[in-house]
């Protein structure tokens, strides 16, 4: 990501042709963020634009312009790659020009004459920068690094050098020398916290809090979630021997920094006091083995129709898909293909979504670099999906690589999607979210056109007022309060009633919380929507009821559990937690004395049951009807929830079942 650029930067060097006349280099200094490291690079211009990377206009051969790439930049095309209608769109993908990497050497000089003063460093290695006199000409700076060599004077000509002064303050503290008012010294000490921790905080605790309020998401991604003990010591005041705040007002703090999300349900308006209610005990639950390709196939007509909707759908819910089916399934869990269509209309619906996409995709490739200099929206949208993407987690294969085709795919969709839905546009986290389904689908099309689906459905999370996140956090509160009140008044106790450390699994539905294979039989399980509304919340309960011995043996305080719930990261068993989940779904929805507000949460219709009196009773004397769990019914393989496994038995292809 490039933090900083300016034209016009010179050195004046002394190889003219006279020896009493400089010679006028002229080049670009920008300033890097590249993998956490920020780096300053200086270049002639002559050494930034490579021409055998130029892309150049071919012949046309659908309608619009096609781009080819030269000789030197083709590639061989993999086997399974498209050649019919997506293929003609293909040109798209290679309208820009490509910049030369730069050199990753120090001071690095070239055997080239024309490009031997360019010079790349890391601002960890700057020990200072000398200035020059006021009303001296030009404005210049001196880089000097630890090692005490001196870079050549970089003299300004078309702008004066505090706008670059402002930038390199953003990374590390610069102060005057004592001895020479010219000269900054720099001090990377209050730097070190941040670097320990992945960057995680890189300024004060008003800083931080300023952030919290003007991007809640992106603090929350890369700071808030990983808050721990060691982590607050960064709120402390800028006198050393001050005391540590206390949780209780490091807690105020984080709650005044994302307004609105302060959870108290007796001021909230049309919340009920959730009295004790005995659920009961909860049932034990077992899963079957995933759904099959010749499963899915059996059931499918002649034309492609999918017969028994609810079976599959319900068959998902208990077992999730075997990874080959995955996808084809994913486009009918997430609505780009309707579940009645046939083969022809979903080829004919493909054929479509193609064009539409790849129009949108030529509406940014288009654009020059001088026309998004104007386009301060679409220039910030594309800054952050390269951060992002740049993150991208690289243990899954199809994402290893600086250069990998996936990451790139992922960075187009992305930018696509900013055509699409240009007042959303790009909120840090959505990468996260289409990460898997690219990696399924491996068709840039189709990868996009589920995204956009799966974005319907967690378009209230990226909205700024962040009302979604408000409703969640609240919703999660009612159910774990029916569930334990006992933890929640203990949570509360703890200054931790806001349930904050819950924020990431709802923003990014549990992305970081499990490994990458994990994710996607979590995901296509709660695609079904079953077995009731929000069962993602459920699982939230799930996974803190599990944690809650632990939590109240140890006496865990605010700090405790935000350290503990934030290094559950890729320790927790997915099909336990399925298991649970389900079968508090299942206590809950058997209850005949479900509060009015648990049932509106989990889309039970028809209750008219409220919590006025102690014995659960409403006014009326009417009793809530809830229906059995109709999965008890489908006994295939199946794993318990301590991860046993049942036997078989055979069920009728023809047996028809409702969903809950």
């Amino acid at each position: 990501q490039v933090l900083y650029e300016q034209e016009g930067v010179f050195i004046h060097s002394s190889c003219g042709k006279n020896d009493d006349q400089d010679s006028l280099i002229s080049g670009i200094l920008r300033v890097i963020e590249k993998e956490n490291e920020v780096m300053v690079d200086w270049r002639p211009l002559d050494d930034t634009l490579d021409t055998s990377n130029i892309l150049c206009a071919g012949k046309d051969s659908s309608s619009v312009v096609e781009w080819t790439q030269t000789p030197k930049e083709k590639c061989s095309r993999g086997a399974d790659r498209p050649s019919s209608y997506e293929a003609e769109w293909d040109m798209v993908t290679t309208v820009s020009f490509k910049k030369k990497p730069h050199s990753n050497g120090d001071a690095t000089t070239h055997a080239n004459g024309e490009s031997k003063w360019s010079f790349l460093f890391s601002l960890t290695d700057l020990k200072s920068i000398k200035q020059n006199k006021e009303g001296m000409g030009w404005s210049y700076l001196v880089f000097c690094l630890k090692d005490d060599v001196n870079l050549p004077a970089l003299h300004f000509h078309h702008g004066d050098s505090k706008l670059l002064i402002k930038c390199l303050e953003k990374h590390v503290v610069l102060t005057e020398s004592p001895q020479d008012k010219r000269i900054l010294l720099v001090n990377s000490q209050n730097k070190s916290l941040s670097q320990s921790f992945e960057n995680l905080f890189d300024e004060p605790s008003y800083g931080l809090l300023q952030k919290l309020k003007k991007d809640p998401y992106t603090v929350t991604m890369g700071r808030f979630s990983k808050v721990t003990n060691y982590i607050f010591d960064s709120f402390r005041l800028s006198d050393p021997s001050s005391q540590r705040r206390p949780p209780s007002e490091m807690a105020d703090f984080l709650s005044d920094a994302i307004p609105g999300l302060k959870i108290n349900q007796q001021e909230e308006p049309g919340f009920e006091v959730i009295t004790r209610i005995d659920l009961g005990k909860q049932p034990e639950v077992t899963r079957r083995e995933p759904v099959s390709a010749e499963e899915w196939t059996k059931n499918m007509d002649a034309e492609g129709r999918i017969l028994n909707v609810d079976y599959i759908k319900q068959s998902i819910f208990k077992g999730g898909l075997c990874h080959t089916l995955r996808k084809e399934a994913w486009k009918f869990l997430l609505g780009y293909f309707p579940w009645n269509s046939t083969k022809e209309e979903r080829a004919n619906l493909q054929k479509r979504k193609t064009d539409e996409y790849f129009r949108m995709k030529l509406q940014w490739k288009s654009v020059s670099e001088e026309q998004e200099k104007r386009n301060s929206r679409l220039r910030d949208y594309r800054s952050l999906i390269e951060k992002d993407v740049n993150r991208t987690d690289r243990t899954n294969k199809f994402y290893e690589g600086e250069d990998n085709p996936g990451l790139i795919l992922l960075h187009d969709i992305l930018m696509t999607y900013c055509m699409y839905d240009f007042d959303l546009g790009y909120v840090q986290g959505m990468s996260d979210l289409l990460s898997p389904v690219l990696y399924v689908m491996e068709n840039e099309v189709d990868a996009f056109w589920c995204f956009v689906s799966y974005m319907d459905q967690m378009h209230q999370n990226f909205e700024e007022q962040m009302q979604g996140m408000k409703t969640q956090l609240i919703q999660l509160s009612t159910l774990l309060r029916l569930l334990d009140s006992g933890f929640c008044s203990y949570l509360e106790s703890q200054d931790s009633g806001y349930l904050y450390f819950c924020f990431r699994w709802l923003l990014i539905r549990f992305k970081r919380e499990f490994s990458f294979q994990d994710i996607l039989r979590l995901w296509e399980v709660m695609w079904t929507e079953l077995p009731c509304q929000n069962f993602h919340l459920l699982l939230c309960c799930a996974i803190l009821e599990s944690e809650k011995q632990q939590i109240m043996d140890k006496h865990y305080g605010f700090n405790e559990i935000l350290k503990h719930i934030n290094e559950l990261s890729m320790k927790i068993d997915v099909e336990y937690i399925l298991c649970k989940a389900e079968a508090i779904s299942m206590q809950m929805l058997n209850c005949k004395e479900l509060p009015q507000a648990v049932s509106e949460i989990l889309g039970i219709e028809g209750s008219s049951v409220t919590p006025d009196s102690d014995n659960g009773e409403d006014e009326s004397g009417a009793v809530l009807s809830c229906p059995k769990s109709v999965y008890q019914s489908i006994s295939t393989p199946v794993t318990a929830a301590n991860g046993t496994r049942d036997g078989t038995q055979q069920m009728s292809e023809t047996q028809s079942l409702t969903p809950a």
